[in-house]
């Protein structure tokens, strides 16, 4: 289990110790209840784990790590305001719970200190770390225009490389920087993130297209890939092609991976891509089985 990960383990501490450290006040409210409500905490562990690939030491890419964390929150919350979401994680999301204001305050608090943690490391990962950010956003906007205009395959392939894709990509990165990986093999780990977060979402979408996202609910959805597949063909072709799409990226992620020496930490890298992929999806009644090219 993940959860029983000493990197799993080391980013929730991180995480407790920020809320602990608060004053007392309705922020200190807001971020508890953002982080309360769960989460993988998939990003940072693959930032730390990319970085212990290369020797790195987790304790010294925590604060990254945190920073990562920080930002993905935030984009979550702005996220629901701008779908107006009602529920995130199985819980109401912060802008119901809290109203609008705190929702933006909190999200420009969480990615205040998301730049403070990053701006200890060098100039290369913080500007991975900005150009992330920038992208998650470009991405948002793309994705909020999707919904007013004709959306092709290719407009939403690049709209989950910007919004979601990127911060992964930026972690796997961000952690091989940090761990001292030659620049060869940064941009190889770069690959292999953003291969996982285009597998990820387009698996998040076809969870979303059977109606099986029990735990976030919002007005206003996105523009799911077998959505667009199957304005041209039958909804079964559209699920069959989104499948290819998980599967070519699946391979692609471990293909990356697997060049790699073998170690814990690489089977662990290993397992991520699973876990947040084919495990999502394998008790889903689908009309093509679902596996991964080992």
């Amino acid at each position: 289990m993940i959860t029983d990960w000493h990197e799993y383990r080391l980013i929730n501490g991180a995480i407790g110790n920020l809320i602990d450290g608060l004053d007392e006040s309705d922020m200190k409210r807001v971020v508890r209840h953002v982080f309360d409500s769960g989460g993988k905490r998939i990003r940072p562990i693959v930032l730390i784990l990319c970085s212990e690939l290369f020797g790195g030491d987790a304790d010294e890419c925590v604060d990254a790590a945190l920073a990562i964390e920080l930002i993905h929150s935030a984009s979550l919350i702005h996220d629901d305001i701008l779908d107006m979401g009602i529920t995130r994680r199985g819980v109401p999301s912060v802008h119901k719970q809290f109203g609008q204001a705190a929702a933006i305050l909190c999200g420009d608090f969480l990615i205040s200190k998301s730049i403070e943690l990053i701006s200890k490391y060098d100039r290369a990962v913080i500007q991975d770390f900005g150009r992330a950010g920038m992208s998650m956003a470009e991405g948002e906007a793309a994705d909020i225009g999707s919904r007013e205009n004709s959306f092709s395959e290719e407009n939403y392939l690049g709209c989950i490389d910007k919004k979601t894709a990127s911060l992964f990509a930026a972690s796997a990165c961000m952690g091989s920087r940090i761990g001292g990986a030659p620049p060869h093999s940064v941009s190889r780990c770069a690959e292999f993130g953003m291969h996982l977060g285009m597998a990820y979402q387009i698996v998040d979408d076809i969870l979303e297209y059977r109606e099986l996202q029990h735990e976030k609910k919002s007005v206003n959805t996105s523009t799911t890939l077998p959505q667009i597949l199957s304005a041209a063909s039958s909804a079964e072709d559209a699920l069959n092609r989104s499948i290819r799409e998980v599967q070519y990226h699946v391979d692609e992620s471990r293909k990356v991976i697997s060049s790699f020496g073998e170690s814990d930490v690489r089977d662990k890298l290993l397992k991520i891509v699973d876990y947040m992929t084919i495990d999502l999806i394998e008790d889903v009644e689908i009309p093509s089985r679902f596996e991964v090219a080992v």
